[in-house]
């Protein structure tokens, strides 16, 4: 299964702590970077996400986001009434001391550590009900990356049956090139000799043909283009395998255009190398 490194996916679950919305973005990368942004409560949860999402993906910059809306958060709190009463009677000592008009207001009571008290939350209950959130939100993006290695499959796949039909083309194209060839020279030395050495013409449209020979790029060319669509089948991930095929293609490329002896064959090696270029740009997108 070929899968993309671009993606996002975002899961919302409404439980009995509160609301989770996870999001994740994923963009290529030659490495898997993993980037949290969580809140305070949720920190000690990194680990255990960062462990889960290296199982899952291979390569990839991917940022997860998390926000939590706690359920009745407001309703949850409450006052230490006893704690009250002491700073009341800790403040009356003190009013004893240094005499009336310095009584405490409620807002700065509310404000003493302790005071407010927040209802007691069930910590692993809220870190299952995120990580099971979280996990939903993975297999989308694990979904959305699989939807779309396909569609650049599909791409490289076209490209390359284009590249084959390129170097084919060209193959067809080299006895009708060798004997133009041929018959250019033939006329320059009819015009420049009155008895032109055949057998030496011979020699030299030998010469011509083997240093114009392009049988052997595209022989190479077309294995390579069949080793692109195995890879292609395979299910693992193949974004390097393939980064490297693009290479070793372009080169056998650049060496047939340097062979080429026709325009026709110069114009087969620039579309090649339009196609392999594109190939190469759609591959840096895949895991």
């Amino acid at each position: 299964m070929v899968r993309s490194m671009t993606a996002f996916a975002r899961q919302n679950a409404d439980t009995e702590q509160g609301r989770f919305t996870w999001e994740i973005r994923s963009v290529n990368s030659r490495y898997l970077e993993l980037h949290f942004r969580l809140p305070d409560d949720f920190r000690d949860l990194e680990p255990i996400l960062r462990d889960t999402l290296k199982k899952r993906l291979n390569r990839g910059k991917v940022e997860v986001f998390l926000r939590f809306h706690a359920a009745n958060a407001a309703q949850g709190l409450s006052v230490n009434a006893a704690l009250v009463e002491a700073l009341n009677q800790a403040a009356d000592q003190v009013h004893a001391i240094i005499g009336p008009g310095n009584a405490l207001d409620a807002l700065r009571i509310l404000e003493w550590p302790g005071v407010l008290e927040g209802a007691a939350i069930d910590t692993k209950a809220i870190q299952t009900s995120a990580l099971t959130a979280f996990g939903a939100a993975l297999s989308e993006l694990i979904t959305a990356r699989e939807r779309e290695g396909e569609s650049l499959a599909a791409l490289i796949q076209q490209r390359c049956e284009e590249c084959q039909a390129l170097s084919i083309r060209a193959d067809s194209l080299m006895p009708e090139a060798i004997a133009a060839q041929r018959e250019h020279l033939q006329k320059k030395l009819d015009e420049l000799l009155d008895n032109p050495d055949t057998e030496r013409l011979e020699q030299e449209i030998v010469l011509l043909a083997q240093k114009a020979d392009i049988a052997e790029e595209t022989d190479r060319l077309r294995t390579h283009i069949d080793e692109v669509q195995a890879i292609l089948s395979r299910d693992e991930p193949i974004g390097r395998r393939l980064d490297f095929m693009m290479q070793e293609l372009n080169r056998e490329a650049n060496t047939l255009s340097s062979k080429a002896i026709r325009t026709d064959l110069t114009r087969i090696a620039v579309d090649l190398k339009v196609l392999i270029e594109q190939m190469r740009e759609q591959v840096q997108n895949i895991e």
